[in-house]
């Protein structure tokens, strides 16, 4: 029988998975999205759309739809779902694999100021800049709309729903973005602090060198710890290997 391999996907990394995995003679590929994203990127494989219905929930479909192994490529700030699939790999015991991008690293000339929510985020602002470009997604804005003395430029890629700060410019924009390009934006709106959460990847990392070499202090929300015991890996090639798939 061929393997079945769910992927919690989202990410670009999951999309590369998708196609690397397709492309495995016998390899079945399902991925799943949350669907938060109303015109998701083509995926390679069989997709579905929608929650599980809790850690619960996803034991009853692995063990239906007899899935081999279970790859989560969520993004790193998912961790509800990353918390769910690793309950229902361990009821099920499938094989189960997280695949992160490594977390961005401050170098020499970067400002940056580490935070563990987005609510921290909010209260270290005021003593930190009056302009603020938000990075941070969509989702997260609440966080910052008691903040009525500053002035906000929400960057995402579809409208953020309120509540948000009242004073709000949106930017709807999808990376990779370049440097020249981010460099622009944070001196048309007088930036003067980015907030961006540690997503890590190259897409959207040109707005970290743009801050340092404007000088411009970064908060920089630090990822949500992974479950106990969790197997990580870095890239798509380390999941292939992990499957046993890098030579097929």
């Amino acid at each position: 029988m061929s393997p079945h391999v769910l992927i919690l996907g989202g990410t670009t990394e999951a999309r590369r998975l998708a196609a690397a995995l397709t492309a495995r003679p016998g390899v079945r590929v399902t991925t799943s999205l949350a669907g938060r994203v109303a015109r998701p990127e083509a995926l390679a494989g069989q997709v579905r759309t929608g929650g599980f219905g809790g850690p619960e929930g996803l034991a009853a479909w692995l063990r239906r739809h007899r899935v081999d192994a279970l790859v989560d490529a969520t993004h790193p700030f998912a961790a509800t779902i990353t918390a769910n699939a690793a309950r229902a790999a361990a009821a099920t015991a499938t094989p189960a694999v997280i695949l992160r991008r490594p977390g961005w690293q401050a170098g020499p000339g970067d400002h940056w100021h580490p935070v563990a929510s987005l609510a921290e985020a909010a209260d270290v602002l005021p003593d930190l800049g009056h302009r603020v470009l938000l990075t941070t997604g969509r989702l997260g804005l609440a966080a910052f709309a008691h903040l009525r003395d500053l002035h906000f430029v929400a960057r995402s890629v579809e409208r953020p729903e309120p509540p948000l700060p009242p004073d709000t410019h949106v930017v709807l924009a999808r990376g990779p973005f370049t440097t020249a390009g981010e460099r622009a934006l944070l001196r048309e709106h007088r930036i003067d602090v980015l907030v961006t959460k540690d997503s890590g990847g190259a897409a959207t990392a040109a707005k970290l060198t743009a801050a340092r070499e404007l000088a411009l202090p970064v908060v920089v929300v630090r990822r949500p710890p992974l479950p106990e015991g969790a197997q990580t890996v870095p890239d798509v090639p380390a999941v292939l290997e992990r499957l046993g798939l890098a030579g097929a």
